[in-house]
């Protein structure tokens, strides 16, 4: 995890539990009305509009993070956040994640990006590094991984816009993560906003298997 990404996460943290504060009584009303913690989680997204990660603090919160002392320590500490990241979102907009959405592959829809993923790298889309194949056949390999439960693979968008591909290769009990991100699109923070969406839609994919970054530093920015 970059310096950046824990900035944003930090910032992410801050800022749904500041709104939770804000409307606490809302908040305590749909965990208590949730049948369980995943549905409470999805009711602080829904009442919030805060990432998982926030709704995760949130659900965690003590009682002792509820006092005005704590309150305006978060506060001051957002703020600082905030200041810290001006300038790097300023030359990096991307790296906050707020804009990028990532989208299962689909072999018609998506051949355009992986045929030119795999001419950047210049290897199997299968993470072996063995040489490409003919784009039709990476389409049905991996398609047929993604049948088979091995794999989960993800066009990132931004704006509708296609800026690059996570991939998630289920090896020996870990998914090793892969992100690719399109060479027009690199030194603008989609690697990091690609991390860390990625994680979230593998902890989907694969419950309660660790996750293991591959992301070479030359193919993601």
């Amino acid at each position: 995890m970059t310096a950046v990404d824990r900035a944003v996460s930090r910032r992410e943290i801050a800022n749904a539990l500041l709104k939770a504060m804000e409307r606490r009584h809302e908040v305590l009303d749909v965990i208590v009305d949730s049948n369980d913690r995943a549905s409470a989680v999805q009711a602080i997204a829904d009442l919030l509009g805060v990432s998982p990660l926030g709704c995760e603090a949130v659900i965690g919160m003590s009682l002792d993070q509820l006092t005005k002392e704590s309150r305006d320590k978060i506060a001051d500490e957002l703020n600082d956040l905030n200041n810290e990241l001006t300038f790097t979102l300023g030359d990096r907009p991307a790296s906050s994640g707020e804009t990028l959405a990532l989208r299962v592959f689909s072999g018609e829809q998506d051949r355009d990006i992986l045929a030119d993923r795999t001419t950047d790298v210049g290897a199997s889309a299968d993470g072996t590094g063995r040489p490409a194949d003919d784009i039709g056949a990476e389409i049905r390999s991996a398609l047929a991984r993604v049948d088979d439960e091995d794999a989960a693979l993800f066009v990132a968008i931004d704006g509708g816009q296609k800026v690059g591909m996570v991939f998630g290769d289920l090896n020996h009990g870990e998914v090793n993560v892969r992100i690719w991100i399109h060479p027009e699109h690199r030194k603008k923070g989609y690697g990091t906003a690609a991390l860390r969406r990625a994680r979230a839609e593998m902890a989907a994919y694969f419950p309660g298997v660790p996750l293991i970054v591959r992301a070479p530093g030359a193919h993601a920015g």
